[in-house]
């Protein structure tokens, strides 16, 4: 294995793991048992097993509705102000 590289528990391993934690009561020494087993099969600490599964439930960020789109003012009024802008500073002078 290159060094540095980072081991990683497939998707599928950890929807599976999931799964049958999530069939199992939250004290059941039976949940604990099978992260040891995971981690030893992946050759990783329960921690990192316990860490992917945190990860793997969050939802990816998605981009807003507003994506690339001025957000105080619309685009028309945005661009009408920086005309504006432009007409008036060559007028202005600090002399």
């Amino acid at each position: 294995m290159p060094c540095g590289r980072r081991k990683s528990i497939p998707p599928d391993s950890l929807t599976q793991l999931r799964q049958q934690l999530d069939r199992l009561p939250h004290k059941s020494p039976e949940r604990t048992a099978q992260v040891v087993a995971v981690a030893g099969l992946y050759g990783i600490s329960t921690t990192s097993v316990y860490r992917a599964l945190r990860r793997f439930q969050q939802p990816r960020a998605a981009h807003r509705a507003d994506y690339g789109k001025p957000r105080v003012l619309p685009q028309t009024e945005l661009e009408r102000y920086f005309e504006t802008i432009a007409e008036i500073k060559p007028r202005i002078t600090n002399k």
